[in-house]
């Protein structure tokens, strides 16, 4: 790689050690951390081939990063591009986990006031929910619970907070969810290839 900056392109060694290798070093640890992190989120999903190919890509990025770091063993800017852009990856991950949104999440949602609107607006929206009622320190309480996609869940909490703004609530993600009686979702695999078992079938 060395060869074709500083011989086909003509850029002096130096510029080619100190500047331009740092910044790629930096932007490949960028990228295989970002990899790293929805790897992860896509392998508690279940998609286990979606999971293995981010994983080769990650893997093969990270081998690049760090052979020329091996090349460039006197170069300590090199050394401080490698864990600059490991943290860097992980800020950009979490902004791209957040903006997929992927997988499904449960909401418990705990009160004692009326919760008549919420279950209309739960109905309006086609989401499934079942209330409890329940006994709490100070009496009497409500006990929603409702699995969505997780991209709605901040169109539900905004809902939440509009009606019942006193309202004490948890979020936590969930492997997998199916409606009684259908089949359970798939996430062992890329949609292509459920798209596809699907034109074989018929």
């Amino acid at each position: 790689m060395e060869s074709f900056f500083t011989e086909t392109l003509g850029l002096s060694i130096e510029v080619y050690s100190f500047l331009l290798l740092p910044l790629l070093i930096f932007l490949a640890r960028i990228c295989d951390v970002s990899i790293n992190t929805i790897r992860i989120i896509y392998m508690l999903g279940g998609r286990r081939y979606t999971s293995t190919i981010l994983g080769f890509f990650e893997s093969f990025i990270w081998l690049m990063a760090i052979s020329q770091i091996f090349k460039q063993l006197d170069n300590w800017v090199c050394y401080v591009a490698y864990p600059a852009g490991f943290a860097s990856g992980i800020f950009v991950g979490m902004l791209i986990e957040e903006k997929i949104a992927y997988g499904k999440v449960i909401v418990r949602i705990i009160t004692r006031k009326d919760v008549h609107e919420l279950i209309k607006y739960l109905n309006a929206n086609n989401l499934r929910f079942t209330k409890v009622s329940a006994e709490g320190p100070d009496g009497h309480e409500n006990l929603i619970f409702t699995v969505i996609e997780r991209d709605r869940l901040e169109e539900l909490l905004d809902k939440l907070k509009e009606l019942i703004p006193s309202a004490f609530y948890t979020v936590e993600r969930v492997k997998a969810a199916a409606e009684t009686g259908s089949i359970p979702e798939d996430h062992g695999g890329l949609r292509v290839f459920t798209w596809l078992r699907g034109v074989i079938r018929s």
